[in-house]
């Protein structure tokens, strides 16, 4: 069966070059050139991955995050000209799982959608749950509870949970994160990491102590 990407792009001529490209690779592709209107088409079908560019008529590409966040899981990658790493930094906090900086080859991005889909694939096939103290993963159900109360958490922070309590008492380096969750290497771009622990340590409340720095190095999940 073919994914179906839907594609918010308010530049025709981007947006029909990556929906060419896009089919080329076997993708079914819906366009939208308008914010609102992309996100209602969000909200009401169901797709496998969202292309939002930042800058849309209507409705930003962020708000199309946060809102399609506040109802599904479905994989977001924010299509932006802003290079900042605040912006960017600000389109994962929206939700977003990952980013592409325009101009962008498109390799690249067909690059950010199979890793995005991959994990996407992989958390379909996990099974179990991880505790650790009072902390506890539902992978099949996408949940996460402490003492029994469900914790909130984004796309992205619950990706860099999995991965840190999968690998408990093993040191992993910020560039081995970023590779994790993100799904690629940005060596200059690490501290995106130190922001998401700082967010993750937050909203796990009396379990945040489990997540230790090492100076240098990274982090590491101890009881």
């Amino acid at each position: 069966m073919k994914r179906h990407i839907l594609l918010i792009e308010d530049e025709v001529n981007i947006a029909k070059f990556v929906e060419l490209e896009l089919k080329h690779e076997n993708f079914e592709v819906t366009v939208s050139h308008d914010g609102r209107e992309g996100m209602d088409h969000a909200l009401i079908n169901n797709y496998d991955l969202l292309l939002v560019d930042l800058m849309l008529p209507s409705l930003n590409g962020l708000e199309i995050c946060r809102r399609v966040r506040k109802q599904k899981n479905t994989p977001i990658i924010l299509i932006t000209a802003r290079d900042a790493i605040i912006d960017r930094v600000s389109g994962l906090e929206a939700g977003a799982d990952d980013y592409v900086v325009k101009p962008f080859a498109i390799e690249e991005l067909l690059a950010r959608i199979r890793a995005v889909l991959r994990r996407v694939d992989g958390e379909g096939n996990l099974n179990s749950k991880i505790v650790m103290s009072d902390l506890s993963v539902d992978k099949h159900a996408h949940q996460v509870f402490y003492q029994d109360n469900e914790i909130e958490l984004t796309k992205t922070e619950y990706d860099m949970l999995v991965l840190l309590m999968e690998n408990k008492n093993k040191v992993l380096s910020r560039d081995v994160i970023l590779e994790s969750v993100w799904g690629y290497d940005a060596e200059t771009e690490t501290n995106v990491v130190d922001v998401y622990i700082r967010h993750l340590r937050r909203k796990l409340l009396g379990a945040s102590h489990l997540i230790e720095t090492v100076r240098g190095v990274g982090y590491v999940m101890r009881l």
